[in-house]
Order: structure tokens, then C-alpha cells, then sequence
């Protein structure tokens, strides 16, 4: 937690709403909170109903024009990437801005496990089980309010279901920056254990069902794309 509002706090770009949402934490977080309130615009600390519960709030008490997330083990990859995004925001015709992201090991964030190059935005990619780091997707606050936020009937999966679901109906431009924009510690819920990995198949084969963008053929092609991330620096 310290290194992510270290990372945010670190940021060149200053024009930035920084909301923390907690779910109520007993082990001695607030703590470490209360060294960063001073930079922080909302501090909630609430029990919740989950990851996504508490993004939708986050999302609800945010008054900037773009909205991103960056979890608690995560960190930006350098001090820039808020003022690169930004710029890429500077075109109205923008609507979202994404970057590659690493996977790092969770006690050396400079030792990269999994290099996740996201490549050019094109729609029929969705199809093909494409889809961009969700940590480094920025998207204008107005599609949240056009084509709703997380679906927490998803647990695991609901912000595959969100790209799908907005990223499929965007009328405006999508900006790509060919660079890291995050660092992510490896654990994270979706592959935490076999158990996670099998749930968040089925979850990610609803959301492309729903969204209608595909099936079986899809999802195969998103989990094999992953093996490359192992080998490409």
C-alpha cells in the first residue's frame, strides 16, 4: 500500500484527484493512510462488497473528466505516465487512453515475470479476445454515466465485462501509448489458485457471450495470447 500512494504521490502530472477507497481494513492500514491524506481528495474505509463494489464508489465520488485505478500492490511504472495520459486526453476526439503493463515479482518490482505488450486498438480485435491491461485504461468519467460501471454479479472477471461492453460501442478515438504505464505484483485474484483460474474462464466466456463478441474460439485465443507475455521484454 505504502509503495502504491508513494507512486501516485510521485506523479509529475498535478492536476490529479487522487480517491482512496479501503474496505475497512483492521491491520493497521489507515495508519499508513493517514501519511498520504493530505494528498488525498476522498479517503473512504467501509466494508464493501469486493474488489469491483469498490471501484463502482470510487467511480461515483469522482469529479474528474478521466478516470483510472491502480491497485494497492501496484505502482506506475515511472513518474510521467499521468502527464503522458493527459496529453493523449488533450485531443477531445480521445475517449481512451492504455499502455503495456509488466508483471513483477512481488517482493523485487524490478524483476519482471510477464511483459504485456497491448499492441494497436482495433474493435474486431474484441472478437478475437483481444483486450488492453485494464490498470492502464483511462477512460473519459461520461462512458461510466453512457454505458454503466462494474457488473459485481462477476466476481472475478467484471472488468473484462466492462471493456467488452464499452470499449465494443465507442464512437470517439482510443489512444494506445507504446510504452509501460504500471508495474503489477504477480498474485492478483485471478490466478491465485486453479480454483480462480477455471472461475475466471467461465466468467470471461460470460462476458463475451453478453457482450456478444464471441465464445469458446475467443476465450481460447485471449488465454493463449498470454504465453508470449513469458518470453517478450
Amino acid at each position: 500500500m505504502g509503495d502504491c500512494l508513494a507512486s501516485v504521490a510521485g506523479q509529475s502530472y498535478a492536476e490529479r484527484e487522487h480517491l482512496l477507497i479501503d474496505g475497512g481494513s483492521t491491520d493497521g492500514t489507515l495508519a499508513v493512510l493517514e501519511a498520504y491524506r493530505a494528498g488525498l481528495a476522498v479517503l473512504v474505509s467501509e466494508p464493501d462488497g469486493g474488489i469491483y463494489d469498490a471501484l463502482n464508489k470510487g467511480i461515483a465520488r469522482a469529479s474528474g473528466e478521466v478516470v483510472g485505478f491502480l491497485h494497492a500492490d501496484d505502482l506506475y511504472a515511472d513518474a510521467g505516465v499521468l502527464a503522458r495520459v493527459a496529453a493523449a486526453f488533450a485531443d477531445p476526439s480521445v475517449e481512451a487512453v492504455y499502455g503495456d503493463l509488466v508483471y513483477v515479482a512481488k517482493e523485487d518490482t524490478d524483476r519482471v515475470i510477464r511483459y504485456w505488450r497491448s499492441g494497436k486498438y482495433r474493435a474486431e480485435r474484441l472478437r478475437q479476445g483481444w483486450m488492453p491491461p485494464h490498470p492502464t485504461l483511462y477512460l473519459r468519467r461520461a462512458l461510466y454515466a453512457r454505458h454503466g460501471v462494474f457488473d459485481t454479479r462477476y466476481r472475478i472477471a467484471a472488468d473484462y465485462d466492462l471493456m467488452l461492453r464499452v470499449l465494443g460501442r465507442l464512437t470517439g478515438r482510443v489512444e494506445y501509448l507504446p510504452q509501460v504505464l504500471v508495474r503489477m505484483r504477480v498474485g492478483g485474484a485471478s490466478n491465485r489458485s486453479l480454483r480462480h483460474v477455471l472461475r475466471k474462464s467461465w466468467e470471461d466466456y460470460r462476458a463475451l457471450r453478453g457482450n456478444r463478441m464471441g465464445g469458446v474460439g475467443a476465450l481460447a485465443r485471449k488465454n493463449l495470447s498470454k504465453i508470449p507475455q513469458f518470453f517478450r521484454r
